[in-house]
């Protein structure tokens, strides 16, 4: 793993205005797998809108930007999945952001399809325990969200050993497709608002 900066030390409120947090396992082992979808999500959002992932703060990898015209803050928590809260609570406080209005948590959903997405503006963990630490850190369940469908287990099947596999080859469009929409629908939350993302994302292959 490279070593980046520390960041600047003067950060803060008025160079943030919004974070995107991608949810994965940051070892090599995990690269590309069904857990990680939501690491995929960063680095596509960060390809489309040239944000650079160079430096670290609060135990993510973290990159800043524009996305229609506003300033990002784009981010992958290197806690490992189940203690993303740790990380995802220290950025919030440090940028003084609302996360009902200002964060973003993208993240694998084996109860949707591969490839769907859903958008939600709140919501329990729904068993994710990515997102049940990131609730039991900021101490509420109001922060939009993006699930990535990674499909359901085939019967039989122990749920982590599914979710730490990589997609098949014939899914692998399927999920390049919902990584393209993931990134157009961050740029709808905030140019738009998650009312606007939700009916124009959610039911939609």
């Amino acid at each position: 793993m490279p070593m980046y900066p520390s960041g600047n030390v003067n950060e803060g409120k008025a160079e943030i205005m919004y974070i995107i947090v991608g949810l994965g396992n940051p070892s090599r082992e995990y690269i590309a797998t069904r857990h990680n979808i939501g690491f995929d999500a960063v680095t596509c959002i960060c390809d489309k809108y040239d944000i650079s992932l160079d430096y670290k703060k609060h135990r993510a990898i973290c990159g800043k930007g524009r996305i229609a015209g506003e300033k990002v803050l784009a981010a992958m928590p290197q806690t490992y999945m189940n203690l993303s809260g740790e990380s995802v609570r220290g950025l919030v406080d440090f940028f003084k952001i609302d996360p009902k209005k200002e964060l973003v948590v993208i993240y694998d959903d084996t109860a949707l399809d591969v490839g769907r997405l859903r958008i939600r503006a709140e919501g329990s963990a729904g068993g994710h325990n990515g997102l049940k630490n990131i609730i039991a850190h900021l101490g509420t369940q109001e922060f939009p969200r993006i699930r990535i469908g990674i499909g359901s287990k085939p019967p039989g099947w122990d749920l982590a050993d599914y979710v730490l596999r990589r997609f098949e080859k014939n899914e692998q469009k399927m999920i390049r497709d919902a990584l393209k929409d993931t990134a157009d629908a961050a740029e709808v939350i905030i140019s738009k608002g998650i009312d606007s993302a939700m009916n124009q994302y959610n039911g939609n292959k």
